[in-house]
């Protein structure tokens, strides 16, 4: 965006707040216009779009301390705070504002030097003080001068007019870590490597497949000063044979027999910290159903999970004796019940 932009644009009437808004009321005042303008409530109007970005371009630099400083000082230097004329060479006349910025800069305008006289004090018989000038702009004084390139105005890499440039923060680094289900459940430190750097880190419990951890400060270094990136992980968790997991609650599958899903029974059930668990199991309880434990999952730093206990009954391949005698007078005894009642007229629905 040019300095003449900054001085035609009015950002605080598109806003529709007072120059003396604080940030919330700016930031309340765009929600609300961004909102109201949005191009998707207004489909038939072809300067939706543009209105909508407008609003957008005077947030972004109103909610900025630095960029709405020099917003400020631009304006009061356009509307008749100061003025700057064409000096030896130049025109006669006042000069526009984006002739003097191509001279601060060092673009164009045919070598032409710039006068200035202003009304913000300074130098005796109005002359200015190019000292305050720069202050304006968060500039240094003392001979700091213009920079003599693009980027010091406004959002570039300059700090303000002539203030020092901005070192640029390190690029952040992406990595994939396949860790086992266990270390994933409970947390872990791991090393790994990356760009020929030796990185460790505390891996959180609690984990799950495909989880992305960012590690502050441990990717690319930045310029001079600058903070480093960071590092951004992408989480592998390897299954298991036996647990698994949703979110801190925990599952595991445990076979019975069928006299124990029949007649109930108590279960000694492991759990994944190497303890174990008692869990009463109810007399006629099918194959597959999930019975909990509470306060026996993940301990997470959000909370403590269950442990999820889903039933398995085991039917045995192969009876003899008293097993197989007992089974035919168990069938025989239930012979008047029939598990498949009203499965057919349900299916001919």
């Amino acid at each position: 965006m040019s300095g003449q932009d900054w001085l035609d644009k009015d950002f605080y009437a598109v806003l529709g707040v007072s120059k003396d808004a604080d940030a919330q009321e700016i930031k309340k005042a765009y929600r609300k216009k961004a909102k109201e303008l949005h191009p998707d409530r207004h489909p038939d109007d072809p300067k939706a779009e543009d209105r909508f970005k407008t609003v957008g371009e005077a947030y972004a630099v109103l909610h900025d301390p630095e960029q709405r400083e020099q917003y400020d000082a631009i304006r009061a230097m356009g509307s008749g705070g100061a003025r700057f004329a064409a000096g030896q060479g130049g025109n006669t006349g006042q000069a526009g504002f984006e002739d003097v910025f191509s001279s601060m800069f060092g673009g164009g305008g045919g070598g032409r030097g710039a006068r200035y006289s202003t009304s913000y004090g300074g130098g005796q018989g109005g002359e200015p003080d190019l000292e305050d000038i720069l202050r304006m702009f968060g500039g240094q004084g003392g001979g700091g001068g213009f920079p003599g390139g693009a980027g010091g105005f406004p959002g570039g890499s300059q700090g303000g007019f002539g203030g020092p440039p901005r070192a640029a923060k390190g690029e952040d680094l992406t990595a994939r870590l396949r860790i086992p289900f266990r270390d994933a459940a409970m947390g872990t430190e791991t090393t790994l490597d990356v760009g020929g750097r030796s990185i460790t880190t505390r891996i959180p419990a609690g984990v799950h497949d495909g989880q992305k951890i960012r590690l502050r400060g441990k990717g690319q270094p930045g310029q001079g000063s600058a903070p480093a990136g960071d590092l951004i992980l992408s989480v592998e968790v390897e299954p298991h044979a036996v647990w698994s997991a949703d979110g801190a609650d925990l599952h595991i599958t445990v076979p019975i027999s069928f006299d124990e899903a029949v007649l109930g029974t108590t279960l000694t059930v492991p759990l994944l910290d190497g303890g174990t668990v008692k869990l009463k199991v109810p007399a006629g309880t099918p194959s597959g159903r999930t019975l909990r434990v509470r306060g026996k999952g993940l301990v997470t730093k959000k909370r403590t999970g269950d442990l999820l206990v889903t039933v398995q009954v085991v039917v045995p391949s192969h009876v003899e004796g008293k097993a197989k005698q007992a089974l035919e007078d168990l069938r025989e005894a239930l012979a008047e019940e029939d598990p498949r009642a009203g499965l057919a007229e349900a299916a001919a629905r």
